[in-house]
């Protein structure tokens, strides 16, 4: 099974508009944005975050 293939992108495409509609299709991707940039900037947060503390146990650790 290998990468998808443009065959089954039309496919998927296809699909999508016979479940949602044409008119909903543009929603669904503004929010699908939206939610892929609150993710990226949570994920970005996450690993700020935990920089500091790994810093802070090598520092401990060379004490030691």
């Amino acid at each position: 099974m290998g990468a998808f293939k443009p065959s089954h992108i039309i496919v998927l495409l296809i699909i999508l508009i016979i479940v949602f509609g044409a008119s909903k299709l543009p929603d669904i991707a503004k929010n699908l944005g939206k939610s892929a940039k609150v993710l990226k900037k949570e994920m970005k947060e996450l690993t700020e975050d935990e920089e500091p503390t790994t810093k802070s146990l090598d520092a401990d650790e060379e004490g030691k």
